[in-house]
């Protein structure tokens, strides 16, 4: 849950890279979905930097593709969608045993590593990358929810990049209350940031989950193909209305290789220069994906 500090400034106010927020980071009402196709190991192994993150083994020896799409409508910066593509991972001097890893999830630093994050807005990006070190970048993007499916959609400079779809959980009666680690590589540094959820859920295991995957030939996302992803998922989970908490803590590490790294990641020159716009881009349009279904 979130730690009892954040209690202490709950109704505060700060400003960050001339970014206002009211504390703590907050998104309050906003529906969301969330699912996770298993994947082979080693592929999915191979797409994480240096050696501090791990590919998290599954029971049955493959890796995690998580997809999580948030239609955020209630923050402190606004309304915006944000795309998550992301390899369940865990952190620590090697790979985590199966079993284990999930029995003993903070030991073995279990999270996400977010390899795509498309948003709405440029002020999401500018806070995202620039004080989180989150892999934000501004597209085009939806969620649609209907009586019986749920779908998202992400296109980039007029290319149809990805989309999900899940048939909807019949009932959102679980209570969840549960916290997350976000690992991203910005400024060659593995940063890891918190998420806490405080919502109502619907979730769908095994084989009562059932959804779609759309791998379009956009660079951002075209070599997921490559990754032997099974197309149907494990689990698929809908939030009607999701509840949420950002830690403003957050933690970083020098991203270290075997070798000297011959190229520099992405650094603050690709966020200084934004500004706090909350202009969205067109919804996407393209229509025939059809032909990129998994």
């Amino acid at each position: 849950m979130p730690p009892s500090r954040i209690k202490h400034y709950t109704g505060r106010y700060a400003l960050v890279d001339n970014i206002p927020y009211q504390m703590p980071v907050f998104a309050k009402d906003s529906p969301a979905l969330m699912a996770g196709f298993s994947c082979d190991w080693k592929k999915a192994n191979d797409l994480l930097p240096g050696n501090e993150v791990h590919a998290l083994k599954l029971p049955n020896g493959r890796a995690a593709l998580l997809i999580t799409v948030i239609n955020y409508v209630n923050t402190s910066i606004g309304k915006y969608i944000e795309y998550s593509i992301a390899i369940g991972c865990t952190h620590g001097r090697k790979p985590a045993p199966a079993l284990l890893n999930v029995m003993f999830m903070k030991a073995y630093g279990v999270g996400q590593y977010i390899l795509d994050l498309p948003v709405s807005s440029e002020v999401s990006v500018k806070g995202g990358k620039g004080i989180w070190g989150m892999p934000k970048h501004k597209a085009n993007l939806d969620f649609n929810v209907s009586d019986t499916a749920v779908s998202a959609q992400y296109e980039k400079d007029g290319q149809f990049a990805f989309r999900i779809e899940i048939d909807r959980p019949k009932s959102a009666s679980l209570g969840l209350k549960v916290g997350t680690t976000n690992y991203c590589c910005y400024r060659n540094m593995l940063m890891a940031s918190y998420i806490y959820f405080n919502s109502r859920a619907g979730i769908n295991l095994f084989g009562k989950a059932s959804g779609r995957l759309f791998i379009g030939d956009h660079p951002n996302v075209s070599y997921l193909r490559n990754l032997d992803i099974n197309p149907d998922p494990f689990f698929t989970m809908f939030m009607p209305k999701a509840n949420g908490i950002l830690d403003d803590h957050f933690q970083c590490w020098f991203m270290t290789y075997d070798t000297p790294p011959a190229t520099m990641p992405e650094g603050f020159e690709s966020v200084f220069h934004l500004g706090r716009n909350e202009d969205w881009l067109p919804a996407p349009a393209f229509t025939d994906y059809a032909k990129y279904k998994l």
